[in-house]
């Protein structure tokens, strides 16, 4: 399921939304031209659970260092895919949460899911040593506003029918709903296999 757009319409401009996915793709795209300084910059930047749980290479004096990134790390991104992905869902949903809160919450709100999201991460993978990176605990935070908010919109979106796609309108509640459960077993499929 791809959603393509909902039914709800902004009152206001979504400024925040708009820089959230400019500062996302500029980030992204600084990424791409960093060559060989990528590992480091990722491994500065992004979350990894062992440097907060074990102390790491930073040790306890670099703890609060370290947790600038459980907020850079929100706007780096694994690849094309999982940026287009989080952008994406929050150009769809985004414009609408950020109309109901305004804009300097939405914005508050936006970062505490992803720090949320963050720390969620280092609890449940509390040794590893694999940075965790990207938007998607923000993104999730923004899915479950707009479930919250607007259960009975309408999402356009693109669905599989067996080779062939087809467009229809699903309610939020259903959409969100499945997204969800996919997250949810996805996780659960993680940590169950120790990936």
């Amino acid at each position: 399921m791809i959603p393509l757009r909902d039914r709800v319409t902004s009152r206001r401009i979504p400024f925040i939304t708009v820089l959230l996915i400019i500062a996302n793709c500029y980030v992204f795209l600084k990424e791409i031209f960093l060559g060989k300084g990528l590992n480091g910059f990722i491994g500065a930047f992004a979350v990894v659970p062992a440097a907060f749980t074990t102390g790491g290479a930073h040790g306890l004096a670099g703890l609060l260092p370290r947790s600038v990134s459980l907020v850079t790390a929100l706007f780096i991104h694994g690849g094309w895919v999982h940026l287009i992905g989080n952008m994406w869902y929050l150009w769809i949903f985004g414009d609408n949460v950020e109309d109901c809160l305004g804009h300097i919450r939405f914005l508050g709100f936006y970062l505490i899911c992803g720090i949320a999201g963050n720390i969620t991460h280092i609890i449940m993978n509390s040794a590893s040593p694999v940075p965790a990176l990207g938007a998607s605990g923000s993104i999730a935070g923004v899915l479950g506003a707009y479930f919250l908010l607007f259960p009975g919109a309408r999402i356009v979106t693109l669905l599989p029918e067996f080779i062939f796609w087809t467009i229809a309108e699903i309610p939020a509640f259903f959409f969100l709903g499945i997204w969800f459960a996919l997250q949810f077993l996805y996780g659960f499929f993680m940590v169950s296999t120790g990936e």
